[in-house]
């Protein structure tokens, strides 16, 4: 996103307009007296002519006001766009993304506090920073207002008259000042209602997005009265929220609603005594009243906007939580507090494990002190019971997992590319979840519909363009299957498979295996699984063991070499039907 320049040039402009908009209503204000002075005097010229001026400061202020607008919205959405590009930086640098959901803190929800909090805490401050001085400016003019047409007000007790000085003045600022303090202290639980908020409509979403997405395990388990249960005591929790939040509201309005009332009846009550005596007109008392409201307003600007200052004010430490823990994940990067692990290059091995050991965020060992040398071409095969890191050392091989000691060093010039168990398949067409991450434009269809044939898939070429819920569409096997489809598209020099064919079935693993083999011998290959088939595949079996000061590689076997055990028969896909209703054949 570009930088934040343009937002303030909209900033200056908006005060430009603020000020402008002031005097306009200022230019009203005097408008109001000299109308109705001219209705006592009962004078149908002066009547007429500030008839026709009207329509002049009406259209001022209709002008000024749609501009102050967009000024004021533009300026919002450009500091929206820039905070938001920043964050969002922030969050899928380094993996930091995924890391989020692997430490403690107060981040949970991480989407919604970016797409919802983030608006809030941007347009909320451009809306009081105008409205805050909007209030000084209009206060300004008005106590000005006042205190020349109001005077002093003198009364007779005994033997001794009282003079007090600017009433009108003094009154319209002690009147703001005890709503005020009325608003603040009814309204004192409204942030923390505010974010208790905030905090259920997040996770009530997050539950309605996890059953979205886990349609098809739900479904098949017949899992949807649990799955009501769980969103039904969510959505209890959100409206016991809003109930809090609702009972906040009731009483700030009973403020702002009698100070709206009260407010342009105090000073026609206050000037009455001098109009009666003659010292004071019809259009002094109107003037005097709209300039009390003015002053009120201006006074009464937290009144007003208590409950969107306690909103903004949740919103803002949402996203300042989000960053706490997004320093904290940089703060681990830079190896500050715990260890982080080393990444670098190097010339002759493709990939080398130097006393690394692996930790959590809080030092807790997991892998300690792996010491591995794998050559260009090798195939490794990492085994172990579960639950002794063999994932965790795959993402701090592929660098999504920071935290640890020692170095992970890649050939020089080497691509790395790491297929989880779970492959990520995004929104829009076959084609594009074929060649994530590269753009899909940049790959030509026929290389794409070749991979597919290739990894069995070949049913599905006929709708490469199509663009479908496809990860919804897809079994689990299939998922697989595309992922190694991106293996032939994207060619890495090593490939680190984290039980990326558990879904299949032992025949279509092996044919999916021996198909890497053929199409990318040179490519270095790293697995971590447990089934025994996998064995003829590698050349090496790494063996963690949990020990009680964390997993260690305890064994370095040598497997028997795939060039010397029995020649197989050529691989083939079994045969499958179109949607057109022809046998294909999928792969030879």
């Amino acid at each position: 996103m570009a930088g934040p320049r343009g937002a303030w040039v909209l900033t200056v402009s908006l005060l430009i307009l603020i000020a402008l908009q002031i005097f306009v209503q200022y230019r009203i204000n005097v408008w109001n007296r000299s109308i109705f002075d001219a209705l006592q005097a009962r004078d149908s010229g002066a009547v007429l002519f500030q008839a026709l001026m009207f329509p002049l400061l009406a259209a001022a202020s209709v002008v000024l006001a749609v501009g102050a607008v967009f000024a004021r919205m533009t300026t919002q959405r450009r500091w929206r766009g820039w905070l938001s590009g920043h964050v969002v930086d922030r969050w899928l640098a380094n993996g930091r993304y995924y890391q989020l959901n692997l430490v403690p803190g107060d981040h949970q929800n991480p989407e919604g506090r970016i797409a919802e909090d983030l608006r809030i805490a941007t347009d909320a401050p451009v809306d009081f920073c105008a409205g805050v001085l909007q209030a000084v400016l209009s206060a300004l003019t008005f106590i000005a207002v006042l205190w020349s047409i109001g005077g002093p007000l003198s009364f007779r007790v005994g033997e001794t008259w009282i003079v007090v000085p600017g009433l009108l003045v003094i009154a319209a600022v002690a009147y703001s000042l005890i709503a005020s303090a009325l608003m603040v202290g009814i309204g004192r639980g409204f942030v923390a209602a505010s974010e208790r908020k905030n905090q259920a409509e997040a996770e009530y979403s997050y539950m309605l997005t996890r059953l979205h997405e886990n349609g098809e395990s739900i479904a098949l388990l017949g899992g949807e009265q649990e799955e009501r249960a769980g969103l039904d005591r969510s959505l209890r929790q959100v409206l016991r929220r809003w109930r809090q939040l609702c009972s906040q509201h009731m009483r700030t309005t009973s403020v702002s609603q009698a100070s709206v009332l009260v407010a342009p009846v105090i000073p026609v009550i206050l000037s009455s005594p001098k109009f009666l005596d003659g010292t004071m007109t019809l259009g002094e008392v109107m003037q005097a009243a709209s300039a009390f409201v003015f002053v009120q307003a201006a006074f009464s600007w937290l009144v007003d906007n208590y409950p969107r200052l306690a909103d903004w004010a949740a919103s803002a430490q949402r996203v300042a939580s989000l960053l706490y823990s997004l320093d904290s994940l940089q703060e681990a990067e830079q190896g500050e507090g715990f260890g982080r692990i080393q990444r670098g290059e190097m010339q002759g091995a493709a990939l080398r494990l130097h006393d690394l050991s692996v930790t959590l965020d809080d030092g807790t060992v997991v892998v300690n002190e792996a010491d591995v040398v794998i050559a260009p071409g090798e195939k490794v095969l990492v085994v172990g019971e579960s639950g002794t890191g063999k994932s965790t050392l795959v993402r701090a091989i592929a660098g999504l997992w920071p935290w640890g000691q020692g170095e992970v060093r890649v050939n020089s010039g080497s691509k790395l590319f790491l297929m989880p168990q779970r492959p990520y398949v995004p929104i829009g067409t076959l084609r594009r979840a074929t060649t994530y991450p590269a753009p899909a434009d940049e790959i030509p269809k026929e290389q794409v519909a070749e991979a597919l044939e290739l990894v069995g898939l070949g049913h599905l070429t006929d709708r490469i363009d199509e663009e479908a819920p496809w990860d919804q569409i897809l079994s689990g096997g299939e998922k697989q299957r595309l992922a190694f489809a991106r293996l032939l598209i994207v060619r890495p020099d090593i490939i680190v498979l984290d039980e990326a064919t558990s879904a299949l079935d032992p025949p279509s693993q092996e044919q999916l295996m021996r198909m890497i083999s053929d199409q990318l011998p040179a490519t270095t290959i790293l697995s971590v699984g447990h089934r025994p088939e996998l064995e003829a595949f590698h050349e090496r079996k790494l063996m963690l063991e949990r020990r009680s000061g964390g997993a260690r590689l305890v064994r370095d076997l040598a497997l028997a070499s795939r060039r010397s055990r029995r020649a197989r028969p050529r691989w083939r896909w079994p045969i499958r039907m179109g949607r057109n209703g022809k046998r294909r054949q999928a792969a030879e």
